[in-house]
């Protein structure tokens, strides 16, 4: 598996790994119809701009892996926390997201510790992520990896015009 920085030409990739994961990853919880509806052309769309905006790839704190084909199946974005009592040196990882074809090929955990190297190298000393409390292969992940569950810590998202918890978890970088 090769980690590197993403590029604008990754954006189709990104925004179709996007879809496709969430299509299969949180079905049980949003509904094949409701996830059907995601407009993946505007996702990539997004994604290109913001890939392209940026004078250095670097700062877009997004990372790719590829594949032994030099395929792109899957990419991570993280960066400063965006939590209301972050730390200045709290990062947060924002997005893991894996092609279901590449699940338990060791991509995921090649572009998380690559993630995590990229955020202590910037001076970061603590990360965390939040995640759907019901999500457990994508928990079981990363408590394998070594995040604890941030007790006491859960908010209300709205996807779908539905309202789902998720819960906070925490790694000492």
């Amino acid at each position: 598996m090769k980690v590197r920085h993403a590029t604008p030409a990754d954006a189709e990739a990104i925004g179709r790994i996007h879809t496709v994961a969430w299509q299969v990853g949180y079905e049980h919880v949003f509904g094949a119809e409701n996830l059907a509806t995601i407009d993946q052309a505007a996702r990539t769309e997004r994604w290109r701009t913001r890939l392209e905006s940026l004078e250095d790839p670097d700062d877009a704190h997004v990372l790719v892996v590829e594949d032994e084909k030099g395929e792109v199946v899957g990419w991570t974005t993280s960066g400063p926390s965006f939590d209301e009592d972050a730390l200045a040196a709290d990062a947060e990882l924002h997005g893991l997201y894996l092609d279901p074809a590449a699940w338990g090929t060791g991509a995921a955990a090649a572009v998380h510790r690559a993630t995590l190297d990229r955020l202590r190298e910037r001076g970061f000393r603590e990360a965390t992520l939040w995640v759907l409390d019901d999500n457990p292969r994508a928990r079981r992940f990363y408590e394998r990896e070594g995040w604890r569950l941030d007790e006491g810590s859960t908010k209300e998202m709205e996807f779908f015009g539905m309202n789902v918890p998720v819960v906070r978890y925490r790694i000492t970088l």
